[in-house]
Formats: C-alpha cells, sequence, structure tokens
C-alpha cells in the first residue's frame, strides 16, 4: 500500500484511474492497483480503448468471432467496450459494496452525439443497458446540448458522469441538470439513493491555453502567472458545489435519499514538464471530490506526492482574484473556456475516429 495514496484518500479523495483495458482486468493490475494504490474507480475515452485493443492480442478472438458474425465496426467497438467496462466493474463491486459512491468505471457516449441531444439519450440508454451493472457511469458531455441528457437520463435512474466541464457557469449548469434529473426521478418514484453522479471539471488544459497567452503577452509580471491559472478556476467551481450544497433544493432531496454530485478534476497529468508532476492533485485536495488519474501520475504521487491538508474550501476567492488578474493583463478568460469546449469537443470526436479506424485494422487483420 503506498502511504501517500492512502493519505491522499484519507483526505477525503477518491483515486480514479484514467485508464483501462482487458489486460489490465485479466492479469488482475486491476485489482492490485484497487489493493496497492488506493484506486477505487475507472475512467476511459476512445482514446484508451483504442489503445489497448491495438497493443492487446486479448480482443483478437472476440474481433474474429464478431467479424464472422458480420458485425459492423461500430458494433464491434460496442461489444469490445462494453464488456470491458462490465468486466471492469465486477472487478471494483466489491469497492462499490463498502464505499456506495465509489467502484465505478465509466464508458462515453458517442462523442459524434455531442451536439445531438436526443442521440445522446438514446447511446446513453443503450450503454447502461448492455453494461447492466450498478455501478457503471455514463459519461456526457456537458455541452449545450448535452444537459437536457444528463437531466433525462438522471430521471430514468442512469448514473452519469459529466464530462468536459471547463467554467464555473457550466459546471452550475450541469449541477442544475442534475438537481432538475433527480426532482423528475423522484416524482417517477425512483429510489434516489441508486442513482450516482459526478461532474468532471478539467484542469491542465487551462492551463496550456492560458500560459500560451501570457507568454504572448510577455513581461515578468504575465509570466509569473503561468501555471496558475487552472488550480484557480477549480478553486472557483468548488465555491459553486459547496453553494449547492449548502441550497435548500439540495437538502431536500439529500432527505429524500439522493447522493451529491461530486466534484471530479479531469485532465489531471502535468503537460508542461517545468511544472510539478503533481500539482493537479496536491493542489485539489479537498473532501468528497476525485480525482482521475493516468497511471503515470498515479505512480508519481504515489512516489512523491503531498497531501497538505484541504487546501481547496473557501479559497474560491482567491481563485477568483488570479481570473481576474487574466483580464487586466489582457488575457480573456471567457475566450479561452470557449476555445477549450470547442477543442474538448473536437478531441472527443477525433478520439472516437481513432478508435474506429484501430477497430477496423484489427477486423480486417481478422477478416484476412
Amino acid at each position: 500500500m503506498s502511504d501517500r495514496l492512502k493519505a491522499l484518500a484519507d483526505a477525503g479523495v477518491s483515486i480514479w484511474l484514467d485508464d483501462l483495458s482487458r489486460e489490465r482486468i485479466e492479469t488482475g493490475n486491476l485489482a492490485d492497483l484497487v489493493t496497492t494504490r488506493s484506486v477505487v474507480g475507472v475512467t476511459t475515452n476512445p482514446t484508451i480503448f483504442a489503445s489497448a485493443i491495438a497493443d492487446g492480442e486479448r480482443y483478437d478472438e472476440q474481433v474474429r468471432k464478431l467479424v464472422a458474425d458480420g458485425r459492423s465496426v461500430d458494433e464491434v467497438i460496442f461489444e469490445l467496450t462494453t464488456e470491458d467496462v462490465r468486466n471492469a466493474c465486477d472487478v471494483l463491486a466489491p469497492v462499490a459494496e463498502r464505499t456506495a459512491a465509489d467502484g465505478r468505471v465509466s464508458i462515453e457516449v458517442e462523442p459524434d452525439l455531442a451536439n445531438d441531444t436526443e442521440g445522446t439519450i438514446a447511446s446513453a440508454r443503450q450503454l447502461w443497458q448492455a453494461v447492466d451493472r450498478p455501478n457503471a457511469l455514463i459519461k456526457i458531455p456537458a455541452t449545450l446540448e448535452g444537459l437536457p441528457a444528463i437531466t433525462t437520463a438522471i430521471a430514468e435512474g442512469i448514473s452519469v458522469n459529466v464530462t468536459l466541464i471547463f467554467s464555473e457557469a457550466r459546471y452550475r449548469a450541469v449541477m442544475d441538470a442534475y438537481l432538475t434529473g433527480l426532482e423528475q426521478a423522484r416524482e417517477a418514484g425512483h429510489d434516489l439513493s441508486t442513482i450516482r453522479s459526478v461532474a468532471s471539471f478539467f484542469v491542465s488544459r487551462v492551463d496550456s491555453e492560458v500560459d500560451k497567452r501570457l507568454e504572448a503577452v510577455g513581461g515578468d509580471v504575465a509570466l509569473a502567472l503561468r501555471g496558475k491559472a487552472a488550480v484557480a478556476n477549480a478553486l472557483v467551481a468548488y465555491d459553486a458545489f459547496a453553494e449547492v450544497v449548502a441550497s435548500d433544493r439540495w437538502r431536500a432531496l439529500e432527505e429524500a435519499g439522493a447522493s451529491m454530485q461530486r466534484p471530479l478534476w479531469a485532465s489531471t497529468g502535468v503537460k508542461n514538464p517545468d511544472y510539478d508532476d503533481t500539482m493537479y492533485v496536491t493542489g485539489l485536495v479537498v473532501p468528497d471530490t476525485v480525482n482521475t488519474m493516468p497511471e503515470k501520475t498515479l505512480e508519481a504521487f504515489a512516489d512523491h506526492g503531498e497531501v497538505l491538508g484541504d487546501v481547496v474550501t473557501g479559497k474560491g476567492g482567491e481563485g477568483r482574484a488570479i481570473l481576474e488578474r487574466l483580464g487586466e493583463l489582457g488575457v480573456d478568460f471567457d475566450d479561452v473556456l470557449l476555445v477549450l469546449e470547442q477543442e474538448g469537443v473536437d478531441k472527443f470526436k477525433k478520439s472516437w475516429t481513432e478508435l474506429v479506424e484501430t477497430v477496423r485494422g484489427q477486423m480486417e487483420k481478422a477478416g484476412a
């Protein structure tokens, strides 16, 4: 057991792994990470699956059978990915039984549906039914078209990981969509205690975009703010979360058995080699949150990460002050967020194309 990761978990941060492969499941590696690395959840995306399928012979037999059955590339992707998520859910089922909030495994709706509300709802229903595990989470993007899909999914009792959140304003809209979904679920007679959700607030990409703009501004004052915006933005977001969970609206739902939609810090791998490689973990420690990490970040924290206590609660004002300073220097933070959301959706779709091409290649080999 890593003492540093245990200390992080003991501080109220749920550690999720941002990676999955059939090899991890079948070799016992995922179960080992639960035991030795305090991992209590898993997030996936099409790029993760593409890498796993391209590198893993463990998919070959299933691909051959599906090709022989005349399945399309989309159908093959659906079968491969839902099987992995279902099996990962089974590995993490004891965690889910022990903690209820954790032991979760996420799978995304098709990215091409990011701007299609009805298509997203249909995809979420199909994935939820196919995985057929109570500890699954269906990832739905926080686009304007995704918000009503989040409400509908929650209202139907589907647990959701809301992804691609960059701004406080969109995060507030996500929380409202969740609460509205819970209210509708309550009206429909659903057991609210069975519905779970996290809101994935993206971190490192904010610094990547802001730092580029600060370097264009130049000068000591601007350059001193590099690497500050992402955590500042997250502090503001957490302030919004604290406000919502203190509201009468939330308390009424909690009394009816609902669980809070925890903030999940996503994109926590550090992209700038000049920065501390655990900065988006150490700088965001606060109870009732999730940090999903690529294995490189997980191992870095296990080796030298620090837990300095709750460094987030009550710091929203400090975060907002940093964002205001960016504006004073000529960095339009609203534009930064618009760019990031559009890039996020584009990357979301590109990763799906990558997965389609990878699986199509494996199908061609299987049919040769």
